[in-house]
């Protein structure tokens, strides 16, 4: 039986939030089998439990919102990412304040901490949610397109490209694939920073927005050059953190995703209108399991590698 994974032991991070600029202290937790991923802000006077889901997301605007009622929880994909990466199924994320930190501005800072708690298998078979026909959102049109979709896959893998017409970005790599089977999420994703264009970071400091953000957790640009002094860290930067966001954007619908994403000029929020159709279309998808490992996807086979 392929089984549901959690965490060996508790790990804690302290940090801030990219846009709101505020100190917060993250714990990760392990969960019993069926939880899900939960985030729990505990800093409210009586706490709240944020279970994911595609529904749970209420806001798409730089970054991937979760909430129910009054309490809500800011750029949860980088995060999200790193447990679809490792392949982490159940977790309490205790959070004490609205943001989850956004450290070195990837996923590997929350790859460590997970590898550091290390994980442990549950004795219960992990759900997949398998696709079984195409589903698509596209808007806009000509110059202007952009779309996303999911079609049948045996596994799962990534491809995405990027138009933003700036000199930095356009001479790295505009267009990358990742394949869950046989790439290494650690090493090939997961250090892709955020980035920026300093041409809109005080327009988003007069929004409230990008308060916590510096050349030490992201990529700044002027309209030239990356403004970084130790350049970037994978040729194909940009397109990989579009890579990296993606896959944290997709593992809010809860579940493993058996399928292959695709998507040109796609962010936060036609990634989850993506999931929302998807799950409109109750003909498009199955939830499955896997009792012979054998038949399983090699790339959720193997144990969380390290470094």
């Amino acid at each position: 039986m392929l089984q549901q994974r959690t965490l060996k032991t508790i790990t804690r991070a302290v940090g801030v939030g990219l846009h709101s600029g505020q100190r917060v202290e993250l714990t990760l937790r392990p969960a019993q089998p069926d939880t899900g991923i939960v985030f729990r802000r505990v800093d409210l006077p009586q706490p709240v439990d944020i279970p994911i889901s595609a529904a749970a997301v209420t806001d798409t605007r730089l970054a991937s919102t979760i909430g129910t009622g009054n309490a809500k929880v800011h750029t949860v994909e980088h995060l999200m990412s790193a447990c679809a990466g490792l392949g982490i199924d159940n977790m309490y994320v205790d959070i004490t304040a609205e943001e989850v930190p956004i450290l070195d501005g990837s996923s590997a800072s929350f790859v460590f901490l997970l590898q550091s708690a290390g994980v442990e298998l549950q004795n219960a078979p992990r759900r997949f949610i398998r696709v079984i026909r195409p589903v698509e959102v596209r808007e806009g049109e000509g110059a202007h397109a952009k779309w996303a979709r999911l079609t049948p896959y045996h596994g799962y893998k990534l491809s995405f490209e990027i138009d933003f017409d700036h000199p930095a970005v356009d001479s790295t790599g505009q267009r990358v694939e990742f394949d869950l089977g046989s790439g290494n999420y650690s090493r090939d994703i997961a250090r892709a920073r955020t980035f920026g264009f300093t041409r809109d970071v005080e327009m988003m400091r007069a929004s409230g927005l990008a308060l916590g953000g510096g050349l030490d957790n992201a990529i700044v640009m002027d309209d030239y050059k990356v403004l970084n002094s130790d350049g970037l860290r994978y040729d194909d930067e940009f397109v990989k953190h579009k890579i990296l966001d993606a896959m944290g954007d997709l593992y809010l619908v809860g579940k493993p995703l058996l399928a292959a994403y695709s998507a040109f000029r796609s962010g936060h929020a036609m990634n989850n209108l993506l999931l929302r159709e998807l799950l409109a279309q109750r003909d498009a998808w199955e939830e499955v399991t896997f009792e012979d490992d054998r038949q399983a996807p090699s790339g959720f086979l193997q144990p969380v590698r390290a470094w």
